[in-house]
């Protein structure tokens, strides 16, 4: 499972022309998930987006986390984080998650999520076209992936 993370100021989610979710101050997660991804995995990225000190304290140094300065998160699903682009120019994504492995560990992904900010997290549309839209705060961008635990 793969987070990559952006420090947001606003971030925004629109299909066909509507806004579907908006956040102000927060984190922006783009989630891709792959087939050997388990319960483990979202338990494992979502101690570690809750608590990790990302967010600048009164003397400008990352030592808040989301909870710390009571930020929001928006969850967009994106299965492209596990292309692979060794052969030929067209990226494949054989190691992304299916829908019907996928859509179950997203719908539990959000659900620990919320657990863990104590709070609603706004989302994308599974498989759905998106524009996404952010200020990238800093900029601030994190990859984060469950299998490459450094």
């Amino acid at each position: 499972m793969r987070v990559l993370l952006q420090r947001v100021s606003d971030a925004s989610v629109t299909i066909g022309g509507m806004e579907k979710s908006r956040i102000g101050a927060g984190m922006l997660l783009l989630l891709g998930i792959e087939q050997e991804d388990s319960v483990e995995d979202i338990e494992w990225l979502v101690r570690k987006l809750v608590t990790l000190r990302i967010f600048e304290d009164e003397e400008g140094k990352m030592n808040r986390s989301i909870i710390d300065i009571g930020g929001e998160a928006l969850l967009v699903s994106q299965f492209t984080l596990h292309a692979r682009v060794k052969k030929g120019t067209r990226p494949s994504f054989e190691r992304a998650a299916r829908p019907e492995v996928a859509v179950p560990l997203y719908e539990q992904f959000i659900s620990a999520l919320e657990k863990g900010l104590g709070k609603p997290v706004p989302t994308g549309e599974f498989g759905a076209m998106m524009d996404v839209s952010l200020t990238n705060d800093g900029p601030v961008t994190i990859w984060i992936d469950s299998r490459n635990r450094e």
